[in-house]
């Protein structure tokens, strides 16, 4: 027995001396120090955790009661790990790497660097948008993300409501210190991110999604009706005495701010502004290329799309108005209107599931591999229609939670966009990407979830020409569609440029889009705003895709499958597109072989 006991001793000292090694000290090999950082990270985003559905249902689900700090010194915390990680990685020869390894420390590489610039500008990127923070991010996090199928997840929940006071209130301390720094966003900014806070601060507690969301999945739980009770009525009081007083604060600070904010939408305001945009544009276009090169490239792209639109319409009978001119008249013909009704919107959401399940059936003549996950079609939630985009949420790492594709049923655009988004956001876009990467095996795990704008928005870009070229899009009108989805994307290079290189103003921008789309797209103007340079990164990267898939076939000849380029683009998981080139450059020299 002493011999039993001694052994179990010695074993749990050694399993505790190499946690500690890996975690803290010097790591023996790569995988160590991939292990060790991303492990760091991911303890350090618990949100992170429980939307990848990590250690869930174990008795390792040691994160799911908590929220991901949001103080300046968490942000400068992670730089300074960064630092370190880089200093530990360059401890290693790359030159003694090939294959997978060599691409895991490049794109490791890649992704610390990225992280070391980013603290350099911490000052730089809004705390708090119409777009981002905790008081917007969180209403979801908690209704959909985080789940409550026992009781422990509801006790988890309670705990995690408690804390986005605090979260929320880092933020504005951030927020704080920016405008001190000369670092506030732009008047028609602040108006529309109070609008966001309103919406959700100004409904009666009971109505609150924080709590109807909590309510209605503990219906499901079948526990006593008194303990259901005591659960709701403790979200309530965290409701009413913490969260919404967060919201007030905030409302409040951005109420006194409105006053002094100006109408200057560009990121060269703000103290070190050029290099700040200069950073965005690398980290989203994962390319050197500058804002002047990419500004004349969206022109020479616009000038090209509408010509082919121009060819289309005359095709079809409409032959007097420009481009934006005619895709304005047949948004308005009544054939091509989306109904209104609650009912016939439904009808529509299970039309683009029908859509989705058309492609995939098909999606063999151009891919060796499906995601395992399953992809669903559901409508925005209604709390975030005034202000969200139809957009694709992905599986959890276990699968119980499927791919989703949000429909945005508000807006109501015409029917023959529906098939171009379809394709962008679910199969096989985003979907089929973010899907499969996240199965991907023989590869440290932060390959399998690591994004990179470009090559994400670039493949769903992509994928929307894909599908055209496999026969989906056959109908002319349809096509124009995919064609306005593509120029939509190259006047984003024209305008993203123009309000923070050229200091356009919000009304400039404005009027470039209604001038080639025949609509003002006031929100998507307001979202490069606080985006700089992510609007980019869907047409530099569908570019950089599409000139490697031609490269390839001019090398390859009768040898280029297309089947085959798709597994080298998508079975590495998200890279940069200089580290994708690679990838493809290996691909056509063993083709040659």
């Amino acid at each position: 027995m002493k011999i039993v006991r001694y052994g179990l001793a010695v074993t749990i000292i050694v399993i505790a001396s190499l946690t500690i090694q890996f975690l803290w000290f010097t790591p023996l090999t790569l995988n160590q120090l991939y292990f060790r950082e991303f492990t760091r990270l991911a303890i350090a985003d618990p949100e992170l955790m429980t939307q990848l559905g990590l250690l869930a249902n174990t008795p390792f689900d040691f994160y799911n009661d908590e929220l991901t700090p949001a103080s300046l010194s968490h942000q400068r915390a992670l730089g300074k790990q960064a630092t370190g990680a880089m200093a530990a990685l360059q401890s290693f020869d790359r030159s003694k790497l090939s294959g997978e390894p060599a691409t895991s420390f490049d794109v490791f590489k890649w992704t610390i660097q990225d992280l070391i610039d980013a603290d350099d500008f911490y000052l730089q990127n809004y705390a708090i948008t119409q777009n981002d923070g905790a008081y917007l991010d969180l209403v979801d996090f908690m209704s959909r993300i985080h789940e409550v199928k026992d009781l422990s997840g509801a006790n988890d929940y309670l705990a995690r409501l408690k804390a986005i006071a605090a979260k929320m209130d880092d933020q504005l301390a951030l927020s704080k210190l920016q405008a001190e720094s000369g670092v506030l966003p732009p008047d028609f900014i602040i108006e529309r991110l109070l609008g966001n806070l309103h919406n959700i601060r100004d409904k009666p507690v009971a109505s609150s999604e924080y709590i109807t969301s909590f309510s209605s999945r503990l219906t499901e739980l079948n526990l006593p009706e008194q303990e259901t009770h005591a659960l709701v009525a403790q979200a309530l009081k965290i409701v009413e005495d913490s969260v919404y007083p967060a919201y007030d604060r905030t409302i409040a600070y951005f109420d006194a701010k409105l006053l002094v904010a100006t109408s200057d939408a560009g990121v060269w305001k703000l103290p070190k502004g050029k290099e700040y945009y200069e950073y965005r544009i690398r980290r989203n276009t994962t390319t050197t290329m500058s804002a002047p090169e990419i500004h004349e490239l969206g022109l020479r792209e616009v000038a090209r799309i509408e010509a082919e639109m121009s060819l289309i319409f005359a095709q079809q009978g409409y032959t007097n108005g420009t481009p934006a001119e005619l895709l304005q008249q047949i948004s308005e013909e009544a054939r091509f209107q989306q109904p209104q009704s609650d009912e016939a919107k439904q009808a529509l959401v299970q039309e683009y599931q029908s859509i989705i399940d058309e492609i995939k059936a098909g999606a063999g003549k151009a891919f060796h591999h499906q995601p395992k996950a399953a992809l669903i079609v559901k409508r925005i939630p209604k709390y975030k229609e005034a202000t969200s985009a139809s957009h694709y949420s992905a599986p959890s790492a276990d699968r119980t939670r499927p791919g989703v594709f949000f429909v945005d049923l508000t807006h109501s655009p015409p029917r023959w966009t529906m098939r171009t988004l379809a394709y962008h956001e679910g199969i096989p876009g985003h979907h089929f990407q973010i899907a499969l990467q996240r199965e991907i095996t023989g590869v440290p795990f932060f390959r399998t979830i690591l994004p990179f704008t470009a090559y994400s928005e670039g493949w769903a870009l992509y994928a929307e020409r894909l599908a055209w070229e496999m026969g989906y899009q056959d109908d002319p009108f349809d096509n124009i569609g995919r064609l306005q989805a593509e120029l939509f994307r190259a006047v984003r290079l024209v305008v993203d440029t123009g309000i923070h290189h050229k200091r356009w103003s919000k009304e400039q921008a404005m009027a470039y889009f209604d001038a080639h789309l025949g609509d003002p797209n006031e929100a998507e103007v307001e979202r490069y705003v606080v985006w700089p340079g992510q609007a980019l990164a869907y047409k530099v990267g569908m570019m950089k895709i599409l000139s490697l898939r031609e490269h390839a076939k001019q090398r390859l000849g009768k040898k280029f499958d297309l089947a085959d380029f798709h597994d080298v683009v998508l079975q590495g998981g998200a890279l940069p597109m200089d580290i994708l080139e690679q990838a493809v450059e290996t691909y056509i020299a063993e083709g040659l072989n």
